[in-house]
Formats: structure tokens, sequence, C-alpha cells
């Protein structure tokens, strides 16, 4: 390609500019700007021309028109090949513009900033800037276009080499990721206009659950090692805003994650939420808790959980609801875990943990949860809300046999309804009122959850609780469970032999309740 003569910049993110434009300049190209960065740059000594003289029109409303005029977008999308616009390039005084580095209004930080008012957020919608992108982007058969401060490097070493031109190559390179740029970019603000409100103070304004189109913006954190198998690949990406749960965890030490430590340390991490107000520690493998307990301090639910099982414990991921004690780190390091995410360390603890090479060290961002479940199919996606219901008080449940649950057994009731929910279905637990005693998880069929939730108890399941994460379809689920030690039932109900199952339970001496709210992990 042709040598670079012009180059427009205008930057929010002015990280390594003066770096660029000096470089741009040691190869002679005549550089226009705008605003801020034609401040930096003119303070820096660095030569640069007003947009503003160059078009012979002056910013307009407060800066909300700069460049949207022929003389910047005509420079941008002329094809340099072409006679007829080369007449009209010459009729109209436009000049070539070879190079766009041009980076957006900082909307993300603006409108998720806290105390960030409505207006602050529309005034950071950038429109000069994204246009400049996508003309650059689209004629990227003659023109540069830069979005990210990170290529500046890579640019300066190509001109160096190339003496002052860049490769087509790199151009296409380029302008794919402009394009990505912007449609980040959009959706960020789309996504946000979805549930924001401009009156001060005011609700947020009605959307649709499930628009006729939908943009998930999403932005890479990192690439990894590879997918649920060594021949898949795979990313992690997050959503907008502050750093939330797992996709915003930092890591404190340990391997790089894979993407099954992520499902796992997802899981591990939503049970841990459920249980934010106690002391709680879960142990999850492929996805489902092996072993859970609340104790007296962090140290201690974690004996409670690893007791439970403690062969599949092994290689597992752990969840804590509290920072991580150095009570606590000395027992994990006792054995070899694959994880560990907690909503803190304190400075001992980490010490210890770090003893372990190898183990991944994760502290949790903030306790949001994002805003829908994606799950894909060949050909689109099934999009649904989280499954966020929670039962706030267990005794105001209907009881639907004759024996009331003791207080107790209202406790383990508790407990076993919030893990439940984190196990696959057909989901099977049995608890104490501090501790999971065994789980059947994954069955296509519910009796066959209760079986395999006895069979693999380690701890005594006489005196146990049951929870169920959809209804008991035949009354040999409840035989189970009270052939196995169990006294009392909690269950969603509304099978058409809700019947049968609670006159088994009646017969059987147990107590049962009925949520009315099913929780099916598929």
């Amino acid at each position: 390609m042709p040598k670079i003569q012009r180059a427009l910049i205008s930057v929010s993110n002015k990280t390594g500019l003066l770096e660029l434009a000096t470089a741009l300049r040691r190869h002679g190209v005549e550089i226009l700007s705008t605003g801020g960065t034609a401040k930096a740059l003119a303070d820096a000594g660095i030569p640069v021309v007003q947009v503003s003289d160059y078009t012979g029109q002056p910013e307009i409303l407060e800066g909300r028109v700069k460049t949207l005029v022929p003389r910047i977008h005509g420079g941008i999308l002329a094809r340099r090949g072409s006679a007829r616009h080369k007449r009209e390039m010459k009729a109209h005084d436009i000049l070539p513009i070879d190079l766009v580095v041009v980076n957006l209004y900082p909307f993300e930080s603006a409108a998720f900033r806290e105390g960030a008012t409505f207006q602050d957020a529309i005034e950071n919608i950038d429109i000069g800037g994204p246009t400049m992108v996508r003309a650059a982007a689209k004629n990227f058969a003659d023109v540069t276009v830069v979005v990210d401060p990170a290529d500046y490097p890579a640019i300066v070493a190509e001109l160096d080499a190339r003496r002052g031109s860049i490769q087509p190559a790199t151009n296409f390179t380029l302008a794919r990721k402009a394009f990505a740029h912007t449609a980040y970019y959009d959706s960020v603000i789309a996504g946000w206009l979805a549930t924001a409100s401009p009156d001060a103070g005011a609700p947020p304004v009605p959307a649709p659950a499930y628009p006729p189109t939908l943009a998930l913006p999403l932005v890479k954190v990192q690439d990894l090692r590879y997918g649920e198998n060594p021949h898949q690949t795979a990313a992690l990406y997050r959503e907008p805003g502050p750093p939330v749960g797992v996709a915003g965890a930092a890591q404190l030490g340990g391997k790089e994650l894979s993407f099954n430590n992520l499902l796992d340390l997802e899981a591990a991490w939503a049970a841990a939420r459920d249980f934010a107000g106690r002391p709680f520690a879960v142990i999850v493998k492929h996805n489902n808790p092996c072993g859970a307990g609340v104790g007296s301090d962090p140290a201690r639910a974690f004996e409670m959980a690893l007791a439970g099982d403690p062969v599949s414990a092994f290689g597992g991921v752990i969840g804590v609801s509290r920072p991580v004690t150095p009570a606590l780190a000395q027992k994990i390091t006792a054995t070899f875990f694959e994880a560990v995410i907690a909503p803190g360390f304190a400075p001992k603890a980490l010490e210890i943990l770090r003893t372990k090479k190898d183990l991944r060290i994760l502290l949790a961002a903030a306790a949001g949860r994002g805003r829908v479940d994606l799950k894909r199919i060949a050909g689109g996606y099934l999009i649904q809300d989280l499954d966020s219901v929670q039962i706030r008080d267990v005794r105001k449940l209907p009881i639907v046999t004759k024996r009331k649950p003791t207080a107790a057994e209202y406790r383990a009731l508790d407990f076993a309804w919030r893990i439940v929910r984190h196990v696959k279905s057909n989901a099977i637990v049995f608890t104490s009122e501090h501790q999971l005693a065994g789980v059947g998880a994954g069955q296509m069929s519910r009796v066959d959850s209760c079986r395999i939730a006895a069979l693999k108890a380690v701890l005594p399941l006489r005196g146990t609780v049951v929870g169920s994460d959809a209804f008991f379809p035949f009354p040999d689920g409840i035989e189970q469970i009270a052939a196995a030690g169990a006294t009392a039932v909690i269950q969603p109900g509304g099978s058409m032999r809700d019947k049968q199952a609670i006159e088994a339970a009646d017969r059987l001496g147990l107590a049962m309740v009925f949520t009315g709210v099913r929780h099916f992990k598929h």
C-alpha cells in the first residue's frame, strides 16, 4: 500500500498516544486532531492541525459536532483507485485521510459508575467516533483504522519496517477489530437503555423481557487452554460494567484456569451465595455439590463439607461464603483440590494456600449474577431469566402430611432446599440442618436418584431430611428415602399422584412440605 500521508487522531484513552504520534511524525505523517487529543499533542510539542482549521468549520453544540463533515468522511471513504472519486475529491477540496486512530467516549465506565446520572451516560454516547471508525473500517482497502492502544506498538513497528506504509492484511485484521469494537459499544448502550430511566429518581422504564432482537455485549477476559476436552478451543468473556461473580473474579494464585474449572467455580460460588449469612463451605465435583456444610466458622464448615464425601471431594472445587482463615487454609492444603473461591482471604491464609503451586485461588467479585441464563442449541440460543426464587421461611410452607416437621427438621429442610437447587436434575439430597449427607444427581428417574443418594452416603442417614428439586411422580421414591432413614421431605408438589406420595409419607411417619417451586437444573 502507499505510504501513509495523513492521520486523524481522536482518542479518549490517551495511553501510548505520544509514542504513536512521535512515530507518525518521524515518517512525515500530517496529524489532524480534535479537542483534548489535539491539546495533548500540542503540549508535547508534536505538530498537529485542528480539525476545525482543516475543515473550515468550527466545533459546535458544545463539541457534539466536530468531524461530521464531508471533508473528513470524504477523505476517509474515498476509494483511492476510483477516477470519479478523485475528481470529486479535487472539486470539493478533500484530501485523503489514510490512518484513523479513534477510541470512543467511555460510555461503559460513565454509565456504570456509582452515582452516575442518566444525563452523564447520555453525554458519553459517542457519535462522531463510531462514524469515523466504521467509515475507515469499511474502506480498509485504502485506510488503516486503529481502535485499541494495545495495537500501537505493532503499527509503529510495521511503519518502520515498511517505510511508512501498512500492509493490506493488517488493515483487514484491524477493520474486523474496529467493527467488533463499535458493535460492542452499541450493544452496551442498548442494554443500558433497556432498563434506564430518563427521569431522576424514577423507577426503571419497563423493557420487553425478550425483545425481537438481542445484543449481548461481551468482552474477552482471556483465552483458555482448551474447552471441556483438549480438542476444543475456548475463551472466557464477561459482561460490561463492574466485575461480577466468577467472570469478574481476581485470580490470586495457582495454575491457569480451565473451562471446567470455571464451570465448577460458578457452581460452587452460586451455592456459597445462597448461604451468605452463615459460615458455609461447599465442594463441587463435575458441577454438582458432593459435600456442603455450615459451621461455627469457615474451617468447621469445610470439615462438615469434606466429611460428607471425602472420596469424591478429591480434586474438587471449593466455594466458601466467608473470607478464608488460616485455619481453613491449612485444612484445604492437606489434600488435593483444583480451586477455591471466596469473598476474601486473610493474608496468612493466602500465604498458606500459595504453598500449593497448582491450587487456583479466586477472590470473588461482587455478588451480582448477571442478567440472563443462556444455553446454546444448534442454530440458536435458549435464553431465560435466572432461577433466583428463594423460600425465605420454610415454616410458612404448606404441610401436606399428618405430621408437622419438628423445629430441627425445619432447619434441616431449609438447608436441603438451598442445596438441592444446585444439583443436576433429577436431584435428591439427604441433609441434616448443618451438613449434606447424600446426593443423587442427574438420573433419568427420581427413584434412582433416591437410591444413589442413599448408596453413596458416607454419613448416617437416620434422622436426616430429603430435598427434591421436583415432585415425586410415584410413591416409590418416598418409600426409598424412608427406608434409608429420612424423617421429613421438602419438595415442590404438583404431580397428578401427589396424593399417593402423601399417603406413603403418612404411612411411613414422614413429615412433608410443598414449596410450589421447582428447581430443575439441566
